[in-house]
């Protein structure tokens, strides 16, 4: 079972959308009104602005999650958020981090949608060469 937000710029919190089958992820990810949030951003002042245009799935089961933020119309942020096991003090302290992010820079909309396919097909290993 996957969840998903929207963040729109001119909102202060994400808006939580709730749960979502993984055959319309994909959909979401195409029918997002990416430049029409974009815009809204420019035609707003500095302080009202909160946020990138953004969209974040998660796979409740195993905490998985993808979050695809826009920069501008050509780039795109991709974070990709798990947990993983890290360490601390040159190795002698080890714990989980159930929020574990790592983020890409300049990245395309076909770029994240090929995370979310890796997302919804349960491909960990090409998330975390990807975006890892």
């Amino acid at each position: 079972m996957f969840r998903y937000s929207i963040c729109d710029p001119l909102k202060p919190d994400p808006i939580e959308m709730g749960t979502i089958d993984k055959d319309e992820i994909i959909d979401v990810l195409s029918n997002f009104p990416w430049l029409e949030l974009l815009k809204s951003m420019t035609e707003a002042d500095k302080d009202d602005i909160y946020f990138s245009p953004s969209l974040e799935f998660e796979n409740q089961t195993n905490r998985h999650g993808i979050a695809i933020s826009m920069v501008d119309e050509r780039e795109y942020y991709i974070f990709y958020k798990r947990p993983k096991q890290v360490s601390k003090f040159f190795g002698l302290t080890n714990y989980i981090d159930d929020n574990y992010l790592s983020d890409r820079t300049n990245q395309s909309l076909e770029d994240g949608k090929q995370a979310l396919i890796a997302l919804i097909n349960d491909d960990l290993d090409t998330l975390e060469r990807k975006w890892g």
